[in-house]
């Protein structure tokens, strides 16, 4: 079984968590992972890589991703989410006017200061650990990319809706507190979802007990999507079947045997015939050279 699973992780659960409930469904030796770690409380789009799908992690979490959050202002916690105690409480005296008004400061390339409740790591430990022992260590604002927010309503009790298109790196909940400091009351993150990631999106995600119904019936390979399904922003080659035994050992592929010059591009597609055969890095001499060769004879049988 190789592809990718589509779920939408419920909150109280950790990405990890749901990858040992997959895993505890499929055959036994199965390699499953996770496309992209939502944090415990967060629920949402949470692509899970299944059998040969798990090499291609690194080509898939920089897609863009979508999120709904619920900003709370006038309240500020240690971990800028409503999980963490309280620090500071202020008046608001902004409402909807306000918070459009000051949106687009954080939109497009922004710096960001990662919060101490994180998994980053500084000398070899995790920032939530030191967090947690009352340690707090000075941190580098960091690049990242914010394409759009979009305010969606006023929920009430000081309570509003946005949805955030953007890149990797983003902290939604360092957003929502950098958002309640422009606005002079603070806030933190109430609630969040994410809602898509790349191509995959909160419509056509499978619940946990959606997944487990399928596995009984022995039908989970059917929700699988095409290991080639989340990478079409990456360009492709193909060769016919004189080069069906370079492919099947790996060896890179001539220049001469491809459909087309090789794109100048890190990655491409890679496909023999019709088929997936994996992903390839073109070279200067216009070769495809093999990072991931993971086309096997008879896997979609």
């Amino acid at each position: 079984m190789n592809g990718f699973l589509n779920l939408n992780k419920p909150t109280g659960r950790t990405s990890s968590d749901v990858v040992v409930f997959v895993r505890k469904r499929l055959p036994r030796g199965t390699a499953v992972g996770h496309g992209g770690t939502l944090d415990p409380e967060a629920s949402g789009v949470l692509p899970v890589c299944v059998g040969s799908a798990t090499r291609l992690f690194d080509y898939i979490i920089d897609k863009q991703k979508v999120y709904v959050a619920r900003i709370r202002l006038g309240v500020e916690t240690d971990t800028q989410d409503a999980t963490g105690q309280v620090v500071a409480e202020r008046p608001v005296n902004a409402g909807e006017d306000g918070i459009r008004e000051v949106l687009p400061r954080f939109t497009g390339r922004i710096l960001q200061v990662p919060p101490m409740y994180s998994a980053l790591k500084r000398d070899g430990k995790r920032l939530y650990q030191l967090a947690r022992k009352g340690q707090s260590v000075t941190l580098e604002p960091r690049p990242c990319q914010v394409d759009a927010i979009e305010y969606l309503g006023d929920e009430g009790g000081d309570v509003h809706k946005l949805r955030i298109r953007c890149g990797k790196g983003v902290y939604i909940r360092t957003l929502c507190h950098d958002i309640g400091q422009a606005l002079g009351c603070g806030a933190h993150m109430q609630t969040l979802e994410r809602v898509a990631a790349g191509i995959f999106d909160i419509e056509s995600a499978l619940t946990l007990e959606q997944v487990d119904a399928l596995a009984a019936e022995g039908r989970l390979a059917e929700a699988l999507l095409p290991l080639d399904a989340p990478l079409a922003h990456l360009p492709e080659v193909r060769v016919g079947e004189r080069s069906r035994h370079a492919v099947l050992n790996g060896n890179p592929l001539r220049a001469a045997w491809l459909d087309r010059p090789a794109p100048e591009a890190e990655a491409v597609r890679v496909y023999l015939n019709d088929e997936f055969a994996g992903i390839g890095a073109p070279q200067p001499n216009g070769d495809v050279k093999f990072r991931a060769m993971l086309y096997r004879p008879g896997d979609d049988e």
